[in-house]
């Protein structure tokens, strides 16, 4: 089993330093000889299907969010290393996933295809806005001409014209696709499983409360952003009892104008907390302009910092929806 991938990895690589499109053909009908060892697996990935040949060996994921999923199933063994900030992984390994101490930093931004090659991945978990952009240099379909499958956060199809009301089963859907690419969906069904009745113990508590309004104030700017219509922030508010002030702008994370945010005046803000004095920044921008500091919320503070890793689609999101709710609704 050990030689079919590092012959096709290392084939992959050549294909790379020979010129990417020349060789790529030929690469992936190596790979594809040498993994169909075991039993091809295909799921639904944005607008389309990707197949795995067999359970990925070298497997990258693109940022602390995505990355959790795949420790979340424990999959490190099954991993190259990570894309994305390093701090963030260090974090998480203090925490709830210590195996992030035993995955590397393979790049900090975007990666580009020679470094895919180089490392011989033969996974990448990414998705648009996350790892990837529209007509960039890393998409499905590129690296797929180089025998790389990509799985795509199902949150961020939005932004290549998936319209889909967000809901947790966003989350679940894609650690039950990862359980099933990687041979773990035992794994995979049981954590949904777990998350799962966690939620219906929150929507019992807060059935027939009233749902207040929410600002997510994700960063500073000219404009306001936040998270709109297709958001995981979305589906998190909803599912502790609130609702999204932003649920009638289009996309996921998005800007509104500070106007609109002053003029809907909302009952309470979530504020997304980037680490390094990123919450205390946000606090001092409200408290020093106009209008923002008259807010309901602001002045009563009614002001909740959740990090990262908890807004955007990943298992702490279970832990964000209790904290919302409890945050809304007290002891319910």
């Amino acid at each position: 089993m050990t030689r079919p991938r590092k012959s096709c990895s290392s084939r992959r690589r050549r294909a790379g330093l020979a010129g990417l499109a020349g060789l790529a053909g030929a690469g992936f009908a190596l790979c594809a000889t040498s993994a169909g060892l075991g039993a091809p697996v295909t799921v639904r990935s944005c607008d389309r299907t990707v197949t795995v040949a067999r359970p990925p060996q070298r497997a990258v994921s693109y940022d602390s969010n995505l990355t959790e999923m795949m420790l979340a199933l424990d999959l490190t063994g099954q991993m190259v290393g990570y894309i994305g900030h390093r701090d963030r992984m260090r974090a998480s390994a203090q925490d709830l996933f210590p195996k992030a101490a035993q995955l590397r930093q393979i790049q900090r931004g975007y990666p580009n295809r020679e470094t895919l090659l180089a490392e011989g991945v033969d996974f990448y978990f990414a998705g648009w806005s996350y790892g990837m952009r529209v007509g960039g240099e890393v998409t499905p379909e590129k690296l797929a001409r180089l025998g790389i499958p990509v799985y795509e956060l199902t949150e961020s199809c939005v932004r290549i014209g998936r319209r889909e009301k967000p809901t947790l089963d966003f989350l679940y859907r894609d650690l039950l696709n990862l359980g099933r690419i990687f041979g773990v969906e035992a794994r995979a069904e049981a954590l949904v499983a777990g998350y799962r009745r966690r939620i219906d113990a929150v929507t019992r508590k807060i059935t027939g409360k009233p749902r207040p309004v929410v600002f997510l104030f994700d960063s500073i700017g000219r404009a306001a952003g936040t998270a709109g219509a297709h958001s995981m922030p979305t589906a998190l508010i909803e599912a502790a009892g609130g609702r999204n002030m932003a649920d009638d702008t289009p996309g996921n994370w998005t800007r509104i104008s500070w106007e609109r945010v002053i003029e809907r005046d909302p009952d309470a803000i979530i504020m997304m907390d980037f680490g390094q004095g990123d919450a205390r920044r946000k606090l001092d921008f409200l408290a020093s302009r106009p209008g923002l500091s008259d807010l309901r919320a602001f002045r009563q503070g009614r002001i909740l910092t959740l990090g990262y890793n908890e807004l955007t689609p990943g298992p702490r999101n279970v832990t964000a929806v209790e904290k919302i709710a409890e945050f809304l609704h007290g002891d319910h």
